[in-house]
Order: C-alpha cells, then structure tokens, then sequence
C-alpha cells in the first residue's frame, strides 16, 4: 500500500508536464486528459522496479497512447463537427479549466495547433516530441516504429510543412499580410468604421458549420452586416499562410479552431470562408507566417 501511496504520489508530480505533452500532441483537453489517464493506468499495474526513468518512461507512454488516439481520429474523420477533435470539452472537474485551456492554446500558438492537424500521426509526433520538447530521435523511433533515420525524415517533413511559408518573399503576400493584419487591429479594437473600410461594399461571408452558433449565419452579404457579425469572434484569432495565401485562424469562445480563407482584391476583401469541417480541414494546405 505504502509502495503505491508512492508511486501515486510521483505520478502526480509529473502530472502537469504529462498533460501539456498529450496537449501538444492530440491538441484535445479531453482527449489529453484520457491519454494521462490511461498512462497512470498502465504505471499502476506495472512494476516501478523495472523503471529507471519513471518521467521519461510516463512522457513515452504518454507519446504512445496519443499516437494511437491520432490513428483512430483520422479513421473518423467523416463524423460531424460536434465530434471533432477540435472541440474541447472542459466540463468534467478533472480536466484543464478554461484558464489553463487559454495558456496551453498560447504556448503552443493558434496557427500551429491547426496545422498539426494536417500532419499524419508519425509526422506529429516526432515533431512535437523533438522539436517542442527535446526528446532524442533514438527515443522516438521506437515509438512510431521506423528507424532513427526514418523518424528524423518524419520530423524534417513535419517541420517543412509547419514553416512552409516562413521564407515566402512575395510582394502580394506581404500586401495580403498587411490588409489581414489591419482587419484584425480593427477588429480587436472594436473599430467598425476600419473594418468597414477593409471590406468590398459587396463582400460575401459564408461558413460551413452544420449548425449555426446562436446569433451567427451561415452566409452574410454586404459590408456592414459582416462588418458586424466578425465584430463579435475578433479575440482568438492569428494569421496563417492557408493554400498559399495569407487566412486566419481562429478560436471561437466554446467551439472548436476554424480557418477563414479571405479573399483579397485591390486591398478590399470581397469573399470570406470560414473553414469548421474537420475533413475540409484535413485537406487544407497550412503553414506558419513569419513575423
């Protein structure tokens, strides 16, 4: 009893770093929650004795578990919205509180987190693994099952992928950059009359969810009336590079992550896409914008 007292006690110290690793890798607070869970189910029915290494065997039980969750998610991508990875479900006691949703989702950056989505599951995993969080190739091999020079093949396409647009030098990306950046200073800030500017008088809104948050449509014309619906979704929002062009994602209040693809044309945006459908999603090409 005593042994076990221990062992639950040592568990819970690396608890905090545990659920930021499943995070990171499934980009789910539920989902992450399972994963560490399920890892302290394996440690209690193994014999601590034969662990050296008790954080560093946790983080590869952990990183095991999330692979697996990985795989079967893409084999339901067809479900609707509402069983989506995306969305985050924070209302048992025992999962991060919205506060701590909130830290996560910035540590790891909006953009980022959507674009892990497009990655397969050995790709997502020996980035976030190595690259986020230092653990050596040698380890992670065994783990997705390919040798350490196949594991860092996986890695260095991951990281092609996620930095795809960082050395983009484009004239007309940098004025897209800079149209986009305006619209969302003028949308945190609450300035209608700016971000009224930035839209064509006949600018086109249309979002595919299937079903409409309370207050919200599925297509919007016209300047003022989508002026004032993105009035009302300007905090969680951060600039991506989607299909080659400059979009946004965004993070709604009780939902899941989202992609608006903006269309741009002399320095007016006249068509907006927003992107919830976990399938169209997955078949998006997404990359980091450099600062």
């Amino acid at each position: 009893m005593e042994n076990q007292d221990w062992l639950a006690h040592a568990f819970e110290r690396e608890r905090p770093h545990l659920q930021v690793v499943a995070y990171r890798l499934l980009g789910s607070l539920t989902e992450a929650h399972d994963a560490v869970q399920e890892a302290w189910l394996r440690l209690s029915r193994s014999n601590p004795n034969n662990i050296p290494n008790l954080g560093g065997w946790l983080t590869t039980t952990v990183a095991r578990i999330s692979l697996n969750m990985l795989r079967s998610r893409n084999l339901r991508r067809e479900k609707s919205l509402e069983t989506s990875s995306f969305e985050p479900d924070i209302s048992t006691s025992n999962v991060i509180d919205p506060e701590q949703e909130v830290e996560l989702s910035d540590s790891i950056g909006l953009a980022l987190l959507v674009i892990l989505e497009t990655l397969t599951p050995a790709e997502r995993l020996a980035f976030v693994l190595h690259d986020i969080f230092a653990v050596p190739f040698e380890e992670i091999a065994p783990i997705v099952e390919r040798s350490e020079a196949a594991t860092r093949q996986l890695a260095s396409r991951a990281r092609r992928r996620i930095r795809g647009g960082s050395r983009v030098q484009d004239a007309d990306l940098t004025h897209q950059r800079e149209v986009v950046d305006a619209f969302l200073a003028a949308s945190r800030a609450g300035n209608f009359e700016a971000l009224l500017a930035l839209l064509d008088p006949e600018v086109v809104y249309r979002a595919d969810w299937p079903v409409s948050p309370t207050g919200f449509s599925r297509e919007i014309r016209g300047a003022a009336a989508v002026a004032k619906q993105l009035m009302r979704r300007a905090q969680e929002v951060q600039p991506v590079l989607v299909n080659g062009s400059v979009g946004i994602v965004i993070s709604p209040p009780g939902q899941g992550l989202l992609v608006s693809q903006l269309t741009i044309v002399h320095g007016k945006i006249t068509q907006i896409d927003v992107i919830a459908d976990p399938t169209r999603l997955s078949q998006l090409h997404l990359s980091m914008l450099s600062d």
